[in-house]
């Protein structure tokens, strides 16, 4: 079945860029088209990492297997359209403008925590292959644990990028939040489990 769906799932994932490019073509961006831009490739880059978080909930709830192997291509179009929103501020926002977009980087902190989300993004994309999960072993996983702290990021830039209407980042803070509570509570769980375990084998007489 994952064969047939995993295909089907690609293509959605290249249906927001494929309305941007739409749009584009039929003067639909409103009257600043780059602001347009970069608003849309940021929410769907955070909205891929949530999407990527919730595999694993999925897994866990539904006893689908499945959604795991979904997970890397999810990120890594998280990574795609992450790089689409910082190509929009570097080549139509900034122009390439190399000492602008360091003094912005430095004086405006969501566009400090959004980069620094961005860079942080990169070595999960660079790793994300079966020969690099191979090579570096455990070591992978502690590495793509950044997965839970780039969309808090994500958040905190959409928060603080936003002047008035906070509804939406607020939904993605809920959603995240959810998210990383099911986690601590399924680790605390798994904690406690090993540790009654422990108990168990060193008390004299137990059963």
């Amino acid at each position: 079945m994952l064969r047939y769906l995993k295909p089907i799932i690609f293509l959605i994932c290249l249906l927001p860029l494929a309305l941007l490019v739409w749009d584009g073509f039929h003067d639909a961006l409103g009257a600043n088209p780059i602001e347009t831009i970069t608003h849309r490739t940021g929410d769907w880059t955070l909205r891929f990492l949530l999407i990527t978080l919730t595999m694993t909930p999925l897994r866990r709830l539904l006893g689908w297997s499945g959604a795991l192997r979904l997970r890397r291509m999810l990120g890594l179009f998280a990574f795609f359209y992450a790089c689409l929103h910082f190509l929009t501020y570097l080549v139509l926002d900034q122009f390439f403008d190399w000492d602008e977009i360091v003094r912005d980087i430095a004086k405006r902190p969501y566009i400090t925590v959004g980069f620094s989300a961005f860079i942080l993004l990169i070595p999960l994309a660079v790793t994300s292959t079966k020969a690099m999960i191979r090579r570096l072993g455990r070591r992978w996983g502690r590495l793509h644990r950044l997965a839970y702290l780039i969309p808090a990021l994500g958040v905190i830039h959409y928060l603080w990028l936003v002047k008035a209407d906070y509804l939406q980042p607020a939904i993605y803070a809920a959603a995240l939040a959810i998210l990383l509570g099911m986690r601590l509570w399924w680790w605390r769980r798994a904690s406690m489990a090993v540790l009654k375990q422990a108990d168990v084998r060193v008390t004299p007489g137990g059963p």
